[in-house]
């Protein structure tokens, strides 16, 4: 029986076979090819000779390609590409539902946690995912299971028992029916390049498991960059940076653990130390998250050049991605910390509070030793005690009791209902509202024009940040946080400014 077409609505197929003549990278992730002769679906970039326009079809997601029977091609490998950019720019349910996804939600609370989390009905979530996406949230978590399983299979030496777990999948015969279905290899089967030029990288270091995994990113994605502003603000104990490597812990759904990350051209290379295998997914999101490796930096570059304004800036610092976080909870709290003063006494504050209410790990790894304190625990502070100006200390307590309460700062969350919680907490002004708006909830079109340095960087430049509206032709939008990126690299060399919070 031959295998349908696709036709996903809002997706303009002709620009799409366009794109896949062109072989460009830089579509890699925002959609798949579906190619009915063969019965298998690739990348954009795939080097394989383009099919015949009749007999291909394009759709958002892998899952809507692999419900229709397509297998991925092992050529191109469409499940090794950087994810959609288009989920961090808009903030719709698809978004939202396809970021807690990836998270690993679905496998923790399954379809009705996540329904609960989107504040939707399970029967209504699973609607609107299928008008929008082609496939309703179980399709989307089997898919993201069998990349996050065949991840594992070629980067690392765990048993195939030990995959199908840390993957997500309820049983080894789920996985390995899934493999087969998706791949049409079995797990085993996807394994030959381990032995010989690469070498197991898996070593159990009690009371973590250690993986190397390679996260993907876009060319020309600034990553050291990215590095090195997570390092200027790292908290001792809890963060360290090298000058190339980024090390930090992380309070996972399943068990704490550390993450290592270091610059490999666009890409990163991630050492994960797990006290769970379970939660690999949620780490490498997290990751992905922070860093903003499923941005399209040549396509933010080509359309910031666009503006003469902004030609010579993007030029100097090209491939910018935006700071983003693994816990807005944490970045919230250290924002309000660090408002008015500089870094280095931020970062003093915050290794006291840490120090003060936050837990030990298991074991340190290199200098990390420390997981930085959770909302309840910070909320139950005398504020008098955190060694600051007391308004500020009755923010901190205050913002940690509504985090505490439900308030949530991730991707997932509605922006404009956000900033306008975080702006009802006394205290909280527009520069913090919006500075979590932009590294916390990952909204690509947030001009911090109140920010100091932001400020200075504009004025040295003669660049005016008047507010424009979207319609305007001189409009920097959606992409007005990689401008106040810019703008904060530009006050960088030759020498760092301390004074980079408001």
């Amino acid at each position: 029986m031959p295998l349908p077409l696709l036709d996903e609505a809002g997706l303009d197929q002709e620009a799409c076979y366009a794109a896949i003549q062109g072989r460009d990278p830089r579509f890699d992730g925002q959609f798949v090819t579906a190619v009915r002769s063969t019965g298998i679906y690739c990348r954009p970039s795939c080097p394989a000779l383009v099919p015949r326009r009749r007999n291909v079809s394009f759709t958002r997601t892998s899952a809507a390609a692999q419900r229709a029977g397509y297998r991925a091609c092992k050529r191109c490998r469409p499940d090794a590409a950087p994810g959609s950019a288009q989920w961090n720019v808009v903030a719709d349910t698809a978004a939202r539902a396809m970021r807690l996804v990836e998270d690993g939600l679905v496998d923790r609370e399954g379809v009705d946690g996540l329904a609960r989390r989107l504040g939707f009905s399970t029967r209504q979530l699973r609607r609107q995912l299928t008008t929008e996406l082609g496939v309703g949230p179980l399709a989307l978590a089997r898919a993201h299971r069998a990349k996050t399983a065949r991840l594992l299979l070629e980067s690392t030496a765990l048993s195939a028992t030990d995959v199908a777990f840390a993957a997500g999948f309820g049983s080894v015969r789920q996985c390995n029916d899934t493999m087969r279905e998706i791949y049409a290899a079995t797990p085993s089967e996807l394994r030959p390049g381990l032995a010989g030029s690469r070498q197991a990288r898996t070593q159990p270091e009690q009371p973590y498991t250690r993986l190397d995994v390679r996260l993907a990113a876009r060319a020309p994605a600034d990553v050291r960059a990215n590095l090195a502003f997570l390092g200027r603000h790292a908290i001792a104990g809890v963060e360290s940076f090298d000058g190339t490597t980024y090390r930090r812990s992380m309070r996972l759904p399943l068990a704490p653990a550390v993450v290592e990350l270091t610059a490999d051209g666009p890409a990163v290379l991630a050492r994960l130390h797990l006290g769970d295998l379970r939660d690999l997914s949620s780490a490498v999101a997290r990751c992905r998250r922070m860093l903003d490796l499923d941005a399209d930096p040549a396509s933010v570059d080509a359309q910031l050049k666009s503006h003469p304004e902004l030609t010579d800036l993007v030029r100097r610092f090209p491939g910018r991605l935006l700071p983003g976080t693994q816990d807005g909870a944490e970045t919230a709290l250290r924002a309000v910390l660090g408002q008015q003063i500089s870094v280095g006494a931020a970062k003093t504050i915050g290794v006291r509070l840490v120090t003060a209410a936050g837990e030990r790990l298991p074991a340190p790894i290199g200098t990390v030793d420390w997981l930085f304190p959770t909302a309840d625990r910070v909320a139950a502070i005398d504020p008098e005690t955190l060694g600051m100006p007391r308004a500020r200390a009755r923010t901190v307590v205050a913002l940690a009791a509504r985090l505490a309460d439900g308030l949530v700062l991730d991707p997932s969350a509605d922006r404009d209902d956000v900033e306008t919680r975080l702006l009802a907490i006394p205290g909280v002004g527009r520069w913090t509202a919006r500075y979590l708006r932009l590294r916390a909830l990952a909204d690509p079109n947030v001009l911090l024009d109140d920010d100091l340095v932001v400020r200075r960087s504009a004025a040295s430049l003669g660049l005016s940040l008047a507010r424009r509206p979207e319609s305007s032709p001189r409009s920097w939008a959606p992409w007005n946080s990689y401008v106040t990126c810019l703008l904060w690299a530009h006050a960088l060399p030759p020498t760092l400014i301390t004074e980079e919070f408001q």
